[in-house]
């Protein structure tokens, strides 16, 4: 009975440790490649497994989660002969564990030395300035080339990024000395635009105030000569009415128009800048008898036709002679 108890108890423990040795756990992101005799059968999912211990084992353990790996620097010949630096990183995700496991000895080191070589020919048929400028232009060229040759080992490049360019120093300096140059020219030509804009303003503001100038004068001009032609109108009617009134045998009217004539030439001489004296002959009875007659005719527009004054005689001495004071007896 102690023999059959210790035989049972064996035989249970073995079973007990084949199932435990039979059951696979996947944790979660990644898969199992189940082999059967040494030949891929199938994959395991996260979670509980059960294959038959002995028959059935592990064979790889794939992440399929998103990973990176990180390209070391390289050095880069360009296009133009310069030599440069870069390094990066690539994003990668497995969609197959079965090829990812089977199709590719290393995955990690496949895919670090794909990248490597990429980067150098696609870095290389390019010019220093175009590497400097292009980054996402050669980002997209490695993500393409990468991706389309890492296809048949089921994995998918998300990304490929160029983390730094580091060029030499003294085409660095070079490059600062050109950048300085090419600032130097802009601020010139920013000047000289700015110099011609101000130029074009003050000559436009120029010509305006030059227009506006011409239209004053026009307009001035057309002002003196309305106030000519409507003077002019006002001595025609005038000159019409005295006409009118010579004509009916007025004499008053000639003495106004002949006293208007005489005071405003008399004024010409008064207002001369150059005479400080004035002399010149004139007879005091005319002037009464002028001023008299304008009177006189002031007196008819008014309140019409009345008795006449007795005009002041004449003075008849036969010795009085003018002189440029006056008149003197002889």
């Amino acid at each position: 009975m102690d023999v059959l108890n210790v035989f049972l108890v064996v035989v249970v423990a073995v079973v007990l440790l084949y199932l435990f040795s039979s059951v696979k756990i996947v944790t979660q992101g990644y898969q199992y490649t189940i082999e059967y005799f040494g030949r891929f059968t199938a994959v395991a999912s996260p979670g509980l497994n059960f294959y038959p211990a002995f028959f059935y084992r592990v064979g790889r353990k794939v992440n399929m989660m998103e990973q990176v790996i990180d390209i070391p620097g390289q050095e880069i010949i360009t296009k133009d002969n310069a030599m440069i630096s870069t390094d990066g990183v690539v994003f990668f995700q497995v969609l197959d564990a079965a090829k990812a496991a089977y199709e590719v000895s290393d995955l990690y080191v496949a895919l670090l030395q794909l990248t490597t070589t990429n980067l150098r020919t696609v870095m290389g048929s390019m010019d220093l300035d175009e590497t400097l400028s292009k980054r996402d232009e050669i980002n997209a060229r490695l993500l393409n080339v990468v991706d389309h040759a890492t296809t048949p080992w089921g994995v998918k490049i998300t990304r490929v990024e160029i983390k730094d360019i580091r060029p030499p120093a003294d085409i660095v300096n070079a490059m600062g000395r050109q950048m300085k140059a090419e600032r130097e020219k802009r601020a010139n030509i920013l000047e000289a635009e700015g110099s011609r804009a101000s130029e074009i303003l003050r000559a436009e503001g120029q010509k305006a105030a030059q227009v506006l100038e011409a239209e004053g004068r026009r307009e001035a001009a057309f002002r003196d000569a309305e106030g000519r032609e409507r003077s002019a109108e006002a001595e025609a009617v005038a000159t019409r009415t005295v006409s009118e009134a010579i004509e009916s045998g007025s004499t008053q009217a000639i003495n106004y128009f002949i006293a208007q004539k005489y005071v405003e030439a008399i004024g010409k001489f008064a207002t001369s800048p150059n005479a400080k004296t004035i002399l010149f002959p004139v007879e005091a009875t005319q002037l009464m008898g002028t001023l008299g007659g304008i009177g006189e005719l002031a007196r008819e527009a008014i309140g019409g036709a009345g008795p006449r004054p007795p005009a002041p005689p004449a003075p008849a001495s036969p010795r009085a002679r003018p002189t440029p004071f006056g008149t003197q007896e002889g």
